[in-house]
């Protein structure tokens, strides 16, 4: 059975994260991705830890399905062979600076001639204009500059980061919604030119801050308030016995289910937590009250109660539980990669097999001389 992405060819410049996170998206859909890395140490994330056999799991994570072709893009006879690569491909990925592929001789301009049908995508910090655009950005500089380190940590406590690089791997995702979006246009309009698809980190992550901004000019700017939702009580991470649980009590029904669960039942009838605003301005007291109760019994005993309720809720989990968490197991969530296990693909299309990782990630330049003798 054919993947969705069968026939598109991706040739990858893109290097570390939000570049091959975009292409590993399109090659778990079907895509073929040729990585061209530049020749000796290849992408930067190859000597990036954790190792396992000697071998990047960070570069293993995020590489799977593609090919490699160590190229150089100064040397004539290199170039000519990237040529070639481009010229049998449906798209272009890139995360230079604006300006770098330029000064390699591929200004925008003369791809949109040479290659007139080409999807060429651009990931960079900025976008390709504006008064930020030639500045230098990783995933921790555009967490700040978002304000979403405003956002992060808890009550009076200084900025944090996202525990993971999520304005990375949230282009990659933006960036993969563009190129598919360009191919399906010229698939429902042939003839339709190549279209460039311009991706930002820092739109990206402006793009997730969800209310925060209506918030701010709303006169209620977001705080720092740690695991606690603004506008809901309860919900927040509560102290058990062995660690800590989540309850999200978002409805009326599930806020009494709460309560019966937790042996709270005069809560009720407490004028302070009559309505869900007034939970949420008595919030400190509402989670004494509960964690007075759930610090009784360990989070499996809460989590196991409250779920046959009907409220939600769930465990703070380690990243050692997620490995033997039989949910992921039965959804083929977790993948070898570099004799370890990663994160496969959420990605369920009916009709199509589920994603694998039918290929690891391969080793720097390992398909040079077929693909040399193919794209001739």
């Amino acid at each position: 059975m054919s993947a969705p992405l069968h026939g598109v060819t991706v040739v990858d410049l893109s290097r570390v994260l939000s570049g091959p996170y975009c292409s590993m998206v399109l090659a778990d859909l079907g895509a073929r991705v040729i990585k061209v890395e530049p020749p000796g140490a290849g992408d930067d994330s190859r000597g990036f830890a954790p190792f396992s056999g000697g071998e990047s799991a960070y570069f293993a994570a995020f590489n799977r399905g593609k090919e490699s072709l160590a190229l150089d893009l100064r040397q004539p006879d290199d170039r000519a062979a990237f040529e070639r690569l481009v010229d049998g491909a449906d798209v272009l990925l890139d995360n230079y600076r604006p300006g770098v592929l330029a000064r390699l001789g591929y200004p925008r301009e003369t791809i949109a001639a040479r290659w007139p049908r080409l999807v060429h995508a651009s990931i960079s910090g900025f976008g390709q204009d504006g008064p930020y655009a030639t500045r230098t950005a990783y995933d921790l500089i555009i967490q700040a500059m978002s304000g979403v380190m405003s956002l992060t940590g808890n009550e009076g406590q200084g900025p944090a980061r996202v525990g993971t690089s999520i304005v990375d791997i949230a282009t990659g995702l933006f960036a993969a919604v563009g190129i598919l979006a360009a191919l399906a246009e010229q698939r429902g309009a042939p003839g339709t030119p190549g279209r460039f698809v311009d991706i930002a980190m820092l739109d990206c992550q402006v793009a997730m801050l969800e209310h925060a901004l209506a918030r701010t000019q709303l006169g209620d700017p977001p705080q720092r308030i740690g695991a606690r939702f603004p506008t809901v009580a309860p919900s927040d991470a509560f102290r058990t016995t062995d660690g800590w649980i989540v309850i999200g009590a978002v409805t009326e029904p599930q806020w009494r289910g709460t309560l019966q669960v937790l042996g709270l039942e005069p809560l009720r009838e407490d004028p302070r937590f009559a309505t869900m605003a007034l939970r949420v301005a008595n919030h400190a007291a509402l989670k004494a009250a509960i964690e007075a109760v759930t610090a009784l019994q360990p989070t499996a005993h809460w989590d196991a109660a409250l779920a046959a309720a009907g409220v939600p809720c769930g465990p703070v989990r380690t990243m050692a539980d997620l490995l033997t968490d039989p949910q992921l197991a039965w959804r083929g969530m977790l993948v070898e990669a570099a004799g370890i296990k990663v994160a496969g693909s959420p990605v369920r299309i009916s009709g199509h097999a589920a994603p694998t990782a039918a290929r690891p990630a391969p080793a720097l330049d390992q398909d040079r001389d077929r693909l040399l003798a193919e794209f001739r």
